[in-house]
């Protein structure tokens, strides 16, 4: 048996508006209560509080439309080049790609954490050309260890 491969969405790219954020905050939610590894350290309620109050009205938000429907996202703080949230409603299309391309067109280097736990996330950060650049016990909110990474333009 051969694994599947996902099918392509068309999707297109557009900055994030005030009203995505409980969008985006599902999307989080959804991912959080899909992963057993990872323990939940907001309610939904506050994710979604922390979406639309902290993250929207201080970052750069681009947003990923698949029939009709937000399927993925980025936050960015363009002074740090850091790129702080990066979600797509499942795996495959190239939305997360598609979404690091707009923050790489725009600077030549980016910085982002991701969990030492997930792994997806870690080999795609991998073959987008990030390389690991430190390391943590747990500096954040769930207490786990996690990673950095450094992409710098060719």
């Amino acid at each position: 048996m051969t694994d599947a491969v996902p099918l392509l969405r068309p999707f297109t790219l557009r900055p994030g508006r005030a009203f995505d954020a409980r969008d985006c905050a599902r999307i989080v939610n959804d991912w959080i209560d899909r992963e057993p590894w990872l323990p939940r350290a907001r309610s939904e309620a506050e994710v979604v509080r922390h979406y639309r109050e902290d993250v929207f009205p201080s970052q750069e938000v681009t947003v990923a439309e698949a029939a009709g429907e937000v399927a993925g996202f980025m936050a960015f703080l363009p002074a740090e080049r850091e790129v702080t949230s990066l979600f797509v409603d499942r795996r495959g299309g190239g939305i997360g790609a598609a979404l690091l391309n707009v923050a790489k067109a725009r600077h030549h280097h980016l910085t982002l954490w991701a969990f030492e736990a997930n792994k997806a996330a870690r080999r795609f950060y991998l073959r987008e050309g990030f390389r690991l650049t430190d390391r943590t016990a747990g500096d954040n909110d769930e207490c786990m260890p996690d990673v950095q990474y450094r992409w710098d333009a060719p």
